[in-house]
């Protein structure tokens, strides 16, 4: 009984060593990244990047997917997801998202809204896009879109922490719809909670799978999503076939060439002021 008790405080030490290794990047950006503490959600710009093409001047089937850095000290931390889809000849986008304050006033926190800008700040920090399809293959996801989400079985709860959240609905979307290939960030805290309770599920993105004890511990092998570790909800990783690594707090580096615009968008009229991924 006693020889237990030296191994159980090596390994509760090792435990609170490895949570503070992970935290530290989130933290660090809370007590020297200026912006962190400097949003307002009250007056901050909601201004387009110019990510998304006008829907008067591009006739075409679009489907983008956009990350945003949350407001204030959470964004050190964490990333919101929406979805946005324009169908041939739409003059408006349909943007696709989750928000939480929507469930404490009695309503789904499933957000589903017309507008011709998918690609405006979120409370002042420039949207990343994660995904951009166009075309014949964006018609085929935009006709999948409508029951994917329907399918979405926490509309009517919201936990920031480690979900359900914005970023477990979009996750679940991209699950749903394979050929969305969607890779998540590993900022978006709420991606790894998986529906009905399951513990082993698809990667986002379709090439893999993970096991998720509730979004709060897990691992992830995909093609595209490479190996992460999550604890807490603070992802790391590494991606061989891209040659990068994420880092809580940082995200992966480097970036994905579709998040920093991909083949088909314009550059942002403020590519410097991107969250990272």
């Amino acid at each position: 009984m006693h020889s237990l008790v030296p191994k159980f405080a090596r390994f509760m030490s090792i435990t609170v060593l490895v949570i503070a290794v992970l935290a530290a990047g989130p933290l660090l950006r809370v007590v020297f990244d200026s912006t962190a503490l400097a949003q307002d959600w009250r007056t901050a710009s909601t201004d387009p990047v110019g990510w998304a093409p006008s829907p008067a001047d591009y006739q075409p089937a679009v489907v983008q997917v956009y990350a945003a850095r949350t407001v204030r000290w959470r964004g050190s931390f964490g990333d919101h997801t929406w979805i946005a889809a324009k169908a041939p000849g739409a003059s408006t986008y349909t943007r696709y998202e989750v928000i939480g304050f929507y469930v404490a006033r009695g309503r789904s926190a499933v957000s589903v809204t017309e507008i011709t800008n998918p690609d405006r700040r979120w409370y002042g920090a420039a949207p990343l896009l994660l995904q951009d399809i166009r075309g014949v293959d964006a018609e085929k996801i935009i006709a999948a879109l409508p029951a994917a989400v329907a399918s979405y079985p926490h509309a009517d709860s919201y936990t920031v922490w480690p979900g359900p959240n914005s970023n477990t609905f979009v996750a679940h979307v991209a699950r749903q719809i394979p050929d969305l290939k969607l890779v998540m960030p590993g900022r978006a805290i709420g991606k790894d909670y998986l529906m009905g309770g399951r513990f082993v599920g698809a990667a986002p993105s379709g090439t893999g799978f993970q096991v998720s004890l509730g979004g709060l511990l897990g691992v992830m092998f995909a093609a595209e999503e490479g190996f992460e570790l999550n604890v807490l909800g603070l992802v790391v990783g590494a991606s061989p076939m891209h040659l990068s690594v994420t880092v809580p707090g940082f995200g992966r580096f480097p970036a994905r060439e579709d998040w920093t615009g991909g083949r088909h968008a314009a550059p942002p009229t403020q590519v410097s002021e991107a969250p990272d991924p």
